[in-house]
Parts: structure tokens; C-alpha cells; sequence
């Protein structure tokens, strides 16, 4: 009985290039013995991660050869997403001051490989790509890289990116990398954006009464914002031993904020044209103030999300009930509650339970929201709850996609649908999660 083959096959989709194998002497640039073809494709692995490998297929032929090489091409440039042409931007501090290293080891040859021309930028201060991309043509480039966060006059609406946007994770954190390909991990971010796989992602503008402060995907008010100003204050500590060290120190000195959230909830789409039908025969505004909520107190803790912000404290994400395009922000607001009930809560992100579970936790899916910090302060008669800071500011720390922001008592966030387009590719959901955090 003959030995039976098993036969595998690959999608010309997952290929990424194709090129002429040959055995070339030492020193020898051109030319070479012709082995074969040498086919490259993406795998995707657990977890969501994707891997590169070669497929060698043996051909001593040169015209059959050129043939196949010609023919793959032609399919590979049908497809219509895939960049041919990149703008880059390197942070040169990111990951210890190790991603410019990264960068030139790790993702320029595989664009190269793919025949992805590229124009590479690494940026020499803070908003340096921001500075630049404002006065750049990017007509030429099918994909950029840059900063989230865009200054816009306050008399413009926001809009549509013109090229998509590709974010590579070389630091130690980048939810939005994380979320837009359901891990953290280099390689498979640059093989989404080689295989030009695109997705439309949710953004939020953040703004006083009178001017827009800055684009984002996620804010963290009061525990998230003040664990980040204490980590920012000791930047020399290792990334992790930096994060750890600021989640001791804030918990030690755990303190709510007065404050009003108002909210404007999402509707059924049924219910959301009846009640515009009857505003539009009483004459009212659509956005009239009878449909925003109000929530005020005492909060340790406000998350404002468009996105779910997986990362590896929280698998599942900071605000699963969200998703990235479906044109909602997740609100997420954790009243004043004992030291030990708050641990219980940041715990659970990290497992399978559900961290919203707890009577001092509202959740609520919003169009936008409205945050009023007070500056009287109301007395709390309970000793387990958590001192109130008495003292009046003008400006409180928060925590926007990572980036530490000082901004005054009162700020609207407004989602925007579908604003930006980016590199990534829907994750399919993990089993078995676990998060970890040493700190807890």
C-alpha cells in the first residue's frame, strides 16, 4: 500500500511576496545558480498572532521561473488595500530607546520584502510628528504612522483621514495597537499593514465650552489618571517596576473626585427615529436637554472609552462593552467605595469575572458625555470611604490613550463614527484569559 500524501494548499491572500531563489558565492551581489521560487506568506498562529514563513518551490528553469514570478505579481498587485508606499515615524525613546533599533531590525526588511517604498522619520521631540504630518503631502502614501492626538480649530468639525494609519507596539504598553490586532506583538502588526488589512475605528473629540482640546480613543479619569502622573513623575524605574511602584503609591493615597457626569445614552435605532419624528413636529432640538442624563457624587475612578483598550492587565479589555466601530463610548463610573472593595474591582479586569459587577460600578453605553468637576465638597458620614481632597484646582490630571493630560474642571467627549481608518484586522476572542498585575 503506498504511502499517503497529505495535500496543503495556502490563500494568495496570505502571501505578501514572491521572489527568484538563487545560491549566490561569498561577496557575489547579482546573479547566482537558480534554485527555485521562494514563496512568502503570513501565518496566522494562537492567540491572534500572525508569523512570516517561506514556502521554497524547486525549479531550475529560468523561463518557468520568471513565469510563476510574473503571474504571482500580477495577482499580489490586485489586491487593493495593500501599501505600496509608507510614510513612518520612529519615536526614538519608545521601549527603553530601543525602537529605532527595532524598527531597522525587525520591520524595514520585511517592507522592503513586500516592495513597500518608505520615507522614515525619527521624530526629535514631543508633537515632532504632528508638526510635521501638518505640512507633509500625503498624496503619494497609501498609510502613515503618527501620533492619535490632533489639535483642530474649534470652528471645524473633524475629518475623515485621508490615509489609513498603522500603529507598530515598541513600547511597553499600546492598548490601541493591542486592540486593533488582539495582541501585543510586533510582527503581527506589521503583517496586517503589509496584507493591508483595514478597519474603520471610533474617535472621540475632547473639548472645553470654547475650544477643542485634542482627538482620542480612551480617557481615564481619577485613579487611572493619577497612577499615570505619578509614573510620568519617575520615568528613570523600568517600565514595569515604574507601573507596579505608581499603583502602590496612588492606592496608598486613594482619594475620589466630586464630581457631574452628564450623558447622552445611546437609543435603539426603532426608538431613536420616533423620538426625532416627534421633536421634529414639536419643533424641538434633536439633541434637546431632556435626553442627557445626569450621575453626580463622589468617583474614584471615570473611564470614557470608543474602544474596548485590551491590554495585558485586562484581557478582555478596560471597556468590553464597547467594540471599536459600532459608534458608541463606554462610561464607566466607580463611586467612592472602601480600599478594599476598589482592589476586588481592578482584580477582576485581570480575570474571567465580571469586574462591573459591584454595586458602586455603573456602566452605561453613551453617544456623549459631559464631566463637571466641583470644587465644594461634600461631607461623607461613612468611615470606610475614601477622605475627600478638599483643596480647589484649576486643572486635573487625565489619562488619554496614554498620554498624561492637565485639563480644566469641565470637558465634553463626543464620539465620532467610524473617523479614522486603520491597519488591523477583527480578533477573534481568546479562552482562558489571564491578566496579570504583581501589584495586586
Amino acid at each position: 500500500m503506498g504511502q499517503q500524501h497529505k495535500e496543503e494548499y495556502i490563500e494568495m491572500k496570505d502571501v505578501f511576496s514572491v521572489k527568484l531563489k538563487r545560491r549566490r558565492l561569498a561577496g557575489q551581489q547579482k546573479g547566482g545558480l537558480l534554485l527555485g521560487i521562494a514563496i512568502f506568506v503570513c501565518l496566522k498562529k494562537e492567540g491572534n498572532k500572525l508569523k512570516d514563513s517561506i514556502i521554497n518551490l524547486s525549479n531550475l528553469s529560468e523561463d518557468h521561473c520568471h513565469l510563476w514570478l510574473k503571474h504571482m505579481k500580477e495577482i499580489l498587485s490586485g489586491f487593493p488595500n495593500r501599501p505600496k508606499s509608507l510614510k513612518v515615524f520612529v519615536n526614538p525613546t519608545s521601549h527603553r530607546k530601543e525602537a529605532t533599533h527595532i524598527y531597522y531590525e525587525q520591520v524595514a526588511p520585511l517592507f522592503k520584502l513586500a516592495d513597500i517604498r518608505t520615507d522614515v522619520t525619527v521624530t526629535e521631540y514631543e508633537g515632532h510628528a504632528l508638526t510635521l504630518l501638518k505640512e507633509c503631502d500625503l498624496t503619494s502614501f497609501h498609510g502613515a504612522q503618527m501620533d492619535a492626538g490632533v489639535d483642530m480649530d474649534n470652528q471645524r468639525p473633524p475629518v475623515r483621514a485621508k490615509v489609513p494609519l498603522g500603529i507598530i507596539p515598541a513600547g511597553s504598553t499600546n492598548a490601541l495597537a493591542h486592540t486593533l490586532n488582539g495582541i501585543q506583538h510586533t510582527l503581527t502588526a506589521i503583517l496586517h499593514i503589509i496584507l493591508g488589512h483595514l478597519q474603520s475605528v471610533d474617535m472621540c473629540t475632547f473639548r472645553t465650552p470654547s475650544k477643542v482640546l485634542r482627538f482620542g480613543f480612551s480617557s481615564v479619569f481619577g485613579f487611572g489618571s493619577r497612577t499615570l502622573a505619578f509614573a510620568e513623575k519617575h520615568r528613570w524605574l523600568p517600565p514595569n517596576q515604574r507601573k507596579d511602584f505608581a499603583v502602590v503609591k496612588t492606592l496608598a493615597n486613594l482619594k475620589p473626585e466630586d464630581c457631574e457626569l452628564s450623558f447622552l445614552p445611546i437609543k435603539p435605532l426603532e426608538q431613536d427615529a420616533q423620538e426625532n419624528d416627534r421633536k421634529k413636529r414639536e419643533g424641538l432640538k434633536l439633541d434637546s436637554r431632556e435626553d442627557w442624563h445626569k450621575i453626580h457624587g463622589h468617583f474614584l475612578n471615570v473611564s470614557i472609552m470608543a474602544i474596548p483598550c485590551l491590554c495585558s492587565m485586562a484581557p478582555r479589555g478596560l471597556a468590553p462593552n464597547t467594540r471599536l466601530n459600532d459608534g458608541t463610548l463606554a462610561l464607566i463610573a466607580v463611586r467612592n467605595t472602601s480600599r478594599p472593595e476598589f482592589v476586588k474591582h481592578l482584580r477582576r479586569y485581570a480575570s474571567v469575572k465580571n469586574q462591573f459587577s459591584f454595586p458602586f460600578v455603573e456602566t452605561h453605553i453613551v453617544e456623549e458625555v459631559k464631566v463637571c468637576l466641583r470644587t465644594e465638597k461634600e461631607f461623607i458620614p461613612r468611615d470606610r470611604l475614601n477622605s475627600v481632597d478638599s483643596a480647589q484646582k484649576d486643572t486635573y490630571p487625565w489619562n488619554v490613550d496614554g498620554d498624561l493630560m492637565e485639563w480644566p474642571s469641565e470637558v465634553h467627549v463626543r464620539v465620532h463614527p467610524q473617523l479614522i481608518t486603520m491597519y488591523g484586522r477583527s480578533v477573534d476572542a481568546i479562552d482562558h484569559l489571564k491578566g496579570s498585575c504583581s501589584c495586586l
